[in-house]
């Protein structure tokens, strides 16, 4: 396995720039993994794909503008932060652009929405071998001011409406993407899917740096992902025990979902324990071809960019070769691409 075999061509026209209007027009592409059989539909009708006693779990994390304009002290030379994870109070890693001259000791003012020093200052601290930086605030108290929504680099057009880079249920503040599955799901969505006696839970996890890098690397096994904090309660990890003793689907909406729910599945194995536990901490599970999966029976995902992490999950969930034929078909028919795109049910 080669990272360049998650590699395919997308026509540029089929990035979606902007979301639609109605979260839940979105089109879905239905992935039976038994018959291998495709369903076109959209996603407002994703109920006639539900059960009653079905649990549906939502990444609750709230994207937080993570974008900051500013100009070095020393040359006034323009500066784009992206802030990637809080350390501790007024300490963050982010990354950097242009990256390569900004060496610890570098001061930086932060532009308000004017383009005017806002007086905030950043100084770089730290610089790790993969183009990390770790940044001290001078205060964190103008980040929802002053910064910017962080979209993924292949969104060209202004987002008018920041909201919609949110999910509706969207709660814990911490991410620098948003867990987008969950960006199809609207108020009235949501009460179907209650009322169907499809049981809701939420865990928390923030998306982090891997949400925008390739795979460099030729095997994806020397792939350094990094950790992101993921939080699951206890009545939670009760609807989920529940679920499993009584063989009712778990699914997950959107990968960063898996994520957890997977990163549950092998601290149950690590503690010897035969119960999902409440847990808390760095993900730092790795899903490629070839895991197994212990906790998740189907999932919501949209469609992913070639060599990333999330493709390899997706890949790892359904087969690879059956991955390679819903894109292909997905392309053929003109879906949606990406954030702002349509979205498939793994089934």
């Amino acid at each position: 396995m080669l990272t360049n075999d998650f590699d395919y061509h997308l026509p540029e026209e089929l990035i979606a720039q902007i979301p639609l209007i109605d979260r839940s027009a979105s089109r879905l592409l239905i992935v039976n993994r038994t018959s291998n059989s495709l369903v076109h539909e959209t996603f407002n009708n994703i109920t006639e794909y539900l059960r009653e006693g079905d649990v549906m779990v939502f990444n609750q994390s709230k994207v937080i503008p993570a974008r900051f304009y500013g100009v070095r002290d020393d040359t006034n030379g323009k500066v784009e932060i992206l802030l990637l994870r809080k350390v501790k109070h007024s300490i963050w890693q982010a990354l950097a652009r242009p990256g390569r001259r900004l060496r610890p000791g570098t001061s930086i003012s932060i532009l308000d929405k004017e383009g005017e020093r806002s007086g905030i200052q950043i100084e770089v601290t730290e610089s790790d071998m993969h183009g990390i930086k770790t940044i001290r605030m001078s205060t964190e108290n103008y980040i929802d001011t002053l910064g910017h929504m962080p979209l993924p680099p292949y969104i060209h057009e202004k987002l008018e409406d920041p909201a919609r880079y949110q999910t509706v249920y969207a709660k814990e503040t911490g991410s620098v993407a948003a867990p987008t599955a969950g960006l199809h799901f609207s108020h009235n969505t949501m009460k179907d899917i209650e009322n169907l006696g499809v049981l809701t839970a939420y865990v928390t996890l923030h998306v982090g740096l891997d949400t925008f890098r390739p795979v460099q690397e030729d095997n994806p096994m020397d792939h350094h992902i990094h950790t992101e904090y993921y939080e699951v309660d206890q009545p939670t990890a009760a609807i989920l025990n529940n679920a499993k003793e009584e063989n009712r689907r778990i699914i997950a909406v959107g990968t960063t979902s898996v994520r957890v729910l997977e990163q549950l599945g092998d601290n149950m194995i690590q503690s010897g324990s035969k119960i999902i536990e409440a847990a808390s901490g760095d993900a730092n599970i790795f899903i490629l071809p070839g895991h197994k999966f212990k906790c998740v029976d189907a999932m919501v995902t949209n469609f992913h960019l070639p060599k990333s992490t999330l493709l390899m999950l997706v890949s790892a969930f359904a087969s690879h070769n059956q991955i390679k034929q819903v894109y292909s078909e997905a392309i053929r028919q003109k879906y949606r691409f990406y954030s702002f795109g349509d979205a498939m049910f793994i089934t």
